[in-house]
C-alpha cells in the first residue's frame, strides 16, 4: 500500500458556473494524495474520459435529470479506466472498467457508489477502450434507444439527424440504414459531410454551413422527414420542422446550439407543424435506460465486428488540455467523437 501512498492525483474541478463559453479560468487544478479503498471498494487509474455537450449542462445551477455538478467539485466525466487497487469481490487488480471518474487521474470507488457511479468491467473482445466511449459506450447507448425505442424506425422512412458526424450522429445514422431507411444527416463542412455519406453509407449530407439548409433539406428529402433526431435544437430544429411528415417523430436528444446561450433559450417557432401532422416530439435520457444497455451493446459490437457499422473518434492527449479539448464541441472542431486520453 505504500506505492499508492506515493501517488498523486491531479484533478480539476469546477470554481465557478460559465457565462457563455466556459474559460481556462473557471476550473481549478488541485492535486491530492491517493488513498487506498476502503472494504468493498476500488481504485481506479483513469486511461480516457468521454467529452460530451452535455457536460455544459451538469455545470449551470438548477433542476434537471442530474444534479448539476457542485462548485468545487470534480468535474463529472464518464471514462474508461484500470483497476489498480480492490477491495471487492467482484473487480480485480488489471479489469479495464468503465466508469465515471470525473477529471482526475485516479478515482476512489467506494461500495455504496459502485452501481451510482456506472462501474462494470468491459470486454475487450468487443471493441477497442475508446470505442466502449463512443459507440458501445454513452453516445452509443442515447443513439441506440433514442431511435428505437422513442423513433420506433420503419423500414422505408427517411430519417435526419443532425450533429451526423459527431457521436451519437453517427451511430444513429448507421443503425437507420441497419434497419432500411433512407437517411440523410446534417453536419458542418464538407469534409464532414463527405465522409458522412462515403465511409458511414448515408443517403445524403447537409452541410449546415453552407447556408442553405432549408433548400438542401427539401432536395435530400423529397417526400419528407418521418424522423428527426435533433442534437443541435435552433434553426435547424425549426427547418426540419417545416419537413416533416403525417405522424412524424421527433427525437430531442441535445441542443448544442442553445448551451452557451447569455440569453435565455428559444423553443422552436413552427411547433405547430406538430398539430398539423399529428407528430410527436420526445426528449431521451440515457440514464432511463442502464438496465438494458447490454442488449444495445451486444447488437452494436455485432454490427462493429461484421464490418456494418464504423466507429470514428476524434483523440486528444493530455489532461492538462480539458478547458480547451471540450471547446471543441462547441466550435465543431471535433470530427467523431471526442475523447480525452490521460497520458
Amino acid at each position: 500500500m505504500t506505492a499508492l501512498a506515493a501517488l498523486t492525483n491531479h484533478q480539476i474541478r469546477l470554481k465557478a458556473r460559465p457565462n457563455g463559453l466556459p474559460t481556462r479560468d473557471g476550473w481549478d487544478f488541485t492535486t491530492e494524495p491517493v488513498a487506498e479503498p476502503a472494504d468493498g471498494g476500488v481504485l481506479v487509474k483513469t486511461l480516457a474520459i468521454s467529452l460530451d455537450p452535455a457536460m455544459r449542462g451538469w455545470m449551470n445551477e438548477g433542476k434537471s435529470y442530474i444534479a448539476p455538478v457542485a462548485i468545487g467539485e470534480v468535474m463529472r466525466a464518464g471514462g474508461i479506466g484500470m483497476v489498480i487497487a480492490s477491495k471487492n469481490p467482484g473487480f480485480t487488480v488489471g479489469d479495464v472498467v468503465s466508469c465515471t471518474p470525473g477529471v482526475q487521474e485516479y478515482c476512489l470507488i467506494a461500495v455504496d457508489q459502485i452501481k451510482r457511479n456506472g462501474l462494470f468491467r468491459i470486454d475487450p473482445r468487443l471493441g477497442t477502450p475508446n470505442q466502449w466511449l463512443n459507440v458501445l459506450g454513452m453516445p452509443g447507448m442515447t443513439g441506440y434507444f433514442g431511435l428505437m425505442d422513442v423513433g420506433q424506425p420503419k423500414p422505408g422512412e427517411t430519417v435526419v439527424v443532425s450533429g451526423a458526424a459527431g457521436a451519437v450522429g453517427q451511430t444513429v445514422g448507421q443503425l437507420a440504414k441497419i434497419k432500411g431507411c433512407r437517411v440523410v444527416g446534417i453536419a458542418g463542412g464538407p469534409a464532414k459531410c463527405e465522409w458522412v455519406v462515403k465511409e458511414l453509407g448515408f443517403d445524403a449530407c447537409v452541410d449546415y454551413k453552407a447556408g442553405n439548409v432549408k433548400a438542401d433539406l427539401k432536395d435530400a428529402c423529397p417526400k419528407g422527414v418521418d424522423i428527426y433526431f435533433d442534437n443541435v435544437g435552433g434553426e435547424i430544429l425549426d427547418t426540419v420542422l417545416t419537413r416533416i411528415t403525417r405522424g412524424a417523430r421527433i427525437i430531442i436528444c441535445g441542443a448544442i446550439s442553445q448551451y452557451n446561450n447569455t440569453t435565455p433559450v428559444k423553443g422552436p417557432a413552427n411547433y405547430l407543424s406538430l398539430l398539423v401532422n399529428r407528430a410527436r416530439m420526445e426528449g431521451i435520457v440515457v440514464f432511463d435506460y442502464t438496465e438494458r444497455f447490454p442488449v444495445a451493446v451486444a447488437e452494436l459490437a455485432g454490427h462493429l465486428q461484421s464490418g456494418r457499422m464504423k466507429s470514428k473518434e476524434d483523440v486528444v492527449v493530455g489532461m492538462a488540455t480539458f478547458p480547451e479539448t471540450l471547446l471543441k464541441l462547441f466550435n465543431g472542431e471535433n470530427f467523431g467523437k471526442l475523447v480525452l486520453q490521460f497520458a
